[in-house]
């Protein structure tokens, strides 16, 4: 399982890719307003940083909801990089786009997806990536974790390529969760990336290793 960052932060990706575990980036609008990137042209240039620093997959959403404005933010996109996967989201138009755009060799990433029967339409379109958002189906007191498990099955059956890229991560354990239903990425804040680092019995056997090294070397 392919494990990507959720972030336009480039502190963040350099961080990430730092620790020799990371395969790719995505991002969305949000996330590139929150670093203060506004504005065509400094959006595309921040999407080359990106390239430069991780070499993998790298999601970038487009912001139009009709046909015609998704496949011509589509087709600039996948200009900036070989890396660029076109982010687009789960409605008519967006299948629609998605399948213009898989026809002429750009790779997609279809987002927004709360059910397997969207995740059937994507696979359908051509989408490389399908991207469930787990966290939010969570916060509507239904089991998100069910939604990966049912798409990995019906995937499976039907020999999809399409890819599972499980998203709206919460929780370090929900990166566990994930590899276990068989997504093929998970991409999460870097918060929940370094969480997979932590059990309080790797503390204690650490501290207990170094204090006996030092009661044998004063």
């Amino acid at each position: 399982m392919r494990i990507f960052i959720d972030t336009a932060s480039i502190d963040e990706i350099k961080e990430a890719h730092a620790l020799g575990i990371l395969d790719g980036v995505t991002t969305n609008p949000s996330l590139m307003a929150k670093e203060g990137i506004t504005g065509k042209d400094n959006i595309i240039d921040h999407y080359k940083r990106i390239c430069e620093i991780v070499d993998g997959d790298v999601s970038a959403e487009v912001i139009s909801t009709d046909f015609e404005g998704m496949v011509r933010e589509g087709e600039e996109l996948a200009k900036i990089h070989d890396n660029i996967i076109v982010k687009v989201p789960m409605t008519v138009d967006g299948v629609k786009a998605i399948h213009h755009l898989y026809e002429n060799d750009i790779p997609t990433n279809c987002t927004l997806v709360f059910s397997a029967a969207q995740a059937i339409l994507a696979a359908k379109a051509g989408a490389y990536l399908v991207s469930p958002f787990i966290g939010r189906i969570d916060d509507t007191n239904w089991e998100g974790m069910d939604l990966i498990d049912q798409i990995a099955e019906v995937y499976a059956i039907q020999d999809f390529e399409t890819e599972i890229l499980a998203a709206s991560i919460r929780s370090s354990k929900h990166i566990v969760q994930c590899a276990q239903a068989g997504a093929d990425v998970v991409t999460c804040p870097l918060s929940t990336i370094k969480g997979l680092f932590k059990h309080p019995l790797t503390d204690i056997g650490l501290e207990k290793f170094l204090a006996d090294y030092r009661k044998g070397n004063s």
